[in-house]
């Protein structure tokens, strides 16, 4: 009975999202806010611990309570939504950023690549003397 209800429960979850903040407790010192935070804007979590603490100073202390609410309200990190690659990370900051300026940036590649495929398939298909020779010559 627990077998079937956990199986229909993975097929309902959806997929974890990478444009979605969550909570870093694999990379964090307390709840992983803060390494949440890293994670979704691109700063070095240093950097965001540290106005954290100036933040709780400045305040009086009047700031943590929303912290903690932030730690229980926020899902955790799924382990499919991890990304080890510096590349990738990247990339999903840059969407999570400015959505229309890397869909933007995609197109342009696609453009490209589609240009450069072009040139390659019009070099190879046009009757080219030289190409021609160079093959006879591989032969």
């Amino acid at each position: 009975m627990a077998n079937d209800y956990q199986s229909q429960r993975r097929q309902t979850e959806q997929p974890a999202s990478r444009t979605r903040f969550y909570r870093d407790k694999r990379h964090g010192k307390l709840m992983g806010i803060c390494a949440g935070l890293a994670d979704y804007t691109g700063f070095d979590v240093s950097l965001i611990r540290v106005c954290f603490v100036a933040a709780v100073f400045m305040s009086g202390g009047s700031i943590l309570p929303f912290y903690f609410i932030a730690g229980f309200v926020t899902p955790d990190q799924p382990s499919s939504a991890a990304l080890e690659d510096r590349q990738e990370q990247k990339f999903w900051q840059g969407v999570r950023a400015s959505p229309t300026r890397a869909a933007s940036d995609i197109k342009s590649r696609f453009r490209d690549l589609d240009r450069r495929l072009a040139d390659m398939e019009s070099y190879v298909t046009t009757e080219n003397r030289s190409l021609a020779r160079e093959i006879e010559q591989l032969r």
